[in-house]
């Protein structure tokens, strides 16, 4: 179960002709994830896989945002306390936010196409590089983040990021914070096709749907060799993530990063 938005869930679930569409809805925080919407997406990932009707997911977000990250604020959480407390306190945990790459690339076995409506920023970044495709629309931008609050990569996103990019690009998109629109991303790879925006809701659907003129055991199939051919042990390096960033924001120059980010702000780095 997902909180509701104006008596809407705030994660929209929605089948049409084989293609489930899992959209986020939380307008008033740019779609960031809360961590009951988060395992709501994780469950509603792993309740595609295991439907045999379910051909191709689609996720994507309402409004303007695909997603904006974790919602840094205690409210955007239950229990009402913040994520970096719960990140620090369940280092040996995956978590949803390991569980979110898991369920997209190890667990589902299914084409997952991302369709990013705007930004996709730091924890929202690493959902759309764990999906199979992306498309974009014009007014598109990413964002990693990580670096402006004090962390590193999680979310799988130091593995997705340097297979499209390559390692040094992966290093330099990361440290550097770089904001790229959707015209660059595409450019790098990060994103397969880019589309007006008065057009997106209509391609993300036309998309999908191409997809289910295939049969879906190849689909399956394909999918299940391709990651294969790029296996790594997910899971640990996951966790593996969890512990680096725990580190990372726990630390002092961690922490004074956060207090930075949310007063808007520079932070003093003072190197621990």
């Amino acid at each position: 179960m997902t909180a509701e938005i104006n008596g809407l869930p705030e994660l929209q679930i929605t089948d049409d002709r084989h293609v489930r569409t899992l959209r986020l809805n939380r307008s008033h925080k740019k779609n960031a994830l809360s961590e009951t919407l988060a395992w709501g997406l994780v469950r509603a990932i792993d309740d595609a896989t295991a439907d045999d009707d379910v051909w191709v997911v689609a996720i994507t977000g309402v409004d303007d945002c695909f997603c904006s990250g974790v919602d840094l604020t205690p409210a955007g959480n239950d229990p009402d306390r913040g994520p970096m407390s719960k990140i620090q306190s369940q280092l040996d945990d995956l978590g949803w936010v390991g569980n979110l790459p898991m369920a997209i690339r190890e667990r589902c076995d299914k084409p997952v196409v991302a369709g990013l409506n705007g930004v996709a920023a730091g924890a929202g970044m690493a959902l759309a590089m764990a999906c199979d495709m992306r498309i974009a629309a014009e007014s598109a931008w990413l964002f990693p983040g990580y670096s402006r609050i004090g962390g590193s990569p999680d979310g799988g996103l130091s593995w997705t990021l340097p297979q499209v990019v390559g390692y040094e690009r992966a290093m330099r998109f990361l440290l550097e914070n770089k904001r790229v629109d959707a015209a660059e991303a595409h450019d790098l790879g990060l994103i397969g096709e880019v589309v007006p925006d008065s057009q997106f809701q209509e391609r993300l659907v036309e998309y999908c749907l191409s997809l289910t003129t295939i049969s879906p055991i190849a689909a399956r199939m394909t999918k299940r060799v391709v990651r294969e051919a790029t296996r790594i042990d997910l899971e640990a390096q996951a966790r593996y993530e969890l512990q680096s960033i725990g580190r990372a924001f726990a630390s002092e120059d961690g922490k004074e990063s956060r207090r930075a980010f949310l007063e808007r702000r520079l932070p003093e780095i003072k190197g621990r």
